[in-house]
């Protein structure tokens, strides 16, 4: 199908509208795990905690988390009927809880990512950044706790659901993945290995699938789960994910390369890190082109696995138009 069919196949589709509520949605679920959390914390460690994760942001993880478990949830249901069996209490407010574990450790990572050590980065949307205001100590330990306390959100969030106990360990280890060695950790100790340095293509995929696509990908294969999807539909949302996570920071890449720091409201750029991107290895003309192929292959797997939103393939093309 060309892209002028497919536009006409497509029906219309308001993404504003529906990202301006589904981040409301996100922020108040937010504050609400805040609530949970920072009691837990060692006063020294909840300014910097609460700065790191209510600055903003586009709130994509736990969106696309909602998103797939509506996409899953009327065909996991319907088969639970079928069967005499009921979901539980598979709500909006537990959903949105699970949702939210993932901006949890998205702002561990971006609290991290900040640091002196690492990129030694003042602003972040425009505001000081945590270690500026809070002091590198204590941001480094309150972004460090914020992968177990998402971890708990998890745990407590799939309980409310009454998901039996292996969809819930399921779920705690798809997330627990993502932040570690394998995925978030991991990427950042090879974006800390690479600057300076020339990364190959397959090398730069590598380190962009750990720190920014598995997070990504973690956000659709939860929501499915959450939903008791069947394998078939994982595996799409699966697939939908890396594709989107790696046309994520194709993205990310161009803006830094053609957008002022003004703009995007962060500074040092990669450039001035002397970072491998994917505007170095293909120009942006080549990288825009780059990110257009892998939406155009995330809206296929969603297509191949019979998953029918017209919200995913929305952000799919959202990822790479963005301006900021």
């Amino acid at each position: 199908m060309n892209s002028a069919s497919e536009a006409k196949a497509q029906p219309s589709f308001d993404l504003d509208r529906f990202l301006h509520a589904e981040r409301a949605r996100v922020e108040v679920a937010l504050e609400a795990a805040l609530g949970r959390v920072l009691p837990r914390l060692d006063a020294a460690l909840r300014g910097p905690v609460r700065q790191g994760v209510t600055t903003g942001g586009k709130r994509l993880r736990p969106i696309l988390c909602v998103e797939a478990w509506r996409a899953s949830a009327v065909e996991a249901q319907a088969a639970d009927a079928a069967a005499g069996e009921t979901a539980g209490e598979a709500g909006d407010e537990a959903i949105y809880a699970v949702a939210a574990s993932l901006e949890l450790v998205h702002a561990y990572s971006l609290m991290h990512d900040d640091l002196p050590s690492m990129d030694n980065a003042p602003l972040r949307r425009g505001l000081p950044t945590p270690h500026m205001t809070w002091g590198e100590e204590a941001t480094t330990l309150g972004g460090a706790a914020l992968i177990p306390a998402a971890g708990l959100e998890v745990w407590e969030a799939s309980g409310r659901m009454n998901l039996p106990d292996p969809d819930r360990r399921e779920l705690l280890r798809t997330l627990a993945r993502a932040a570690g060695a394998g995925g978030m950790v991991g990427g950042q100790a090879l974006d800390l290995e690479g600057e300076g340095r020339a990364l190959g293509l397959e090398e730069l995929d590598a380190l962009h699938r750990a720190k920014t696509g598995a997070l990504l990908t973690a956000s659709l294969r939860m929501g499915a789960l959450a939903a008791r999807a069947p394998v078939s539909r994982l595996a799409a949302l699966e697939a939908y994910g890396r594709a989107i996570g790696l046309a994520f920071q194709v993205a990310d890449d161009i803006l830094d390369a053609t957008a002022s720091a003004e703009a995007l409201g962060k500074n040092p750029s990669d450039a001035t890190l002397d970072k491998s991107t994917y505007v170095r290895h293909l120009g942006v003309e080549g990288a825009r082109a780059e990110a257009r192929k892998l939406v155009a292959e995330a809206i296929e797997a969603l297509a191949d696995g019979g998953v029918a939103s017209p919200a995913l393939v929305a952000l799919a093309r959202y990822v790479v138009e963005r301006d900021r």
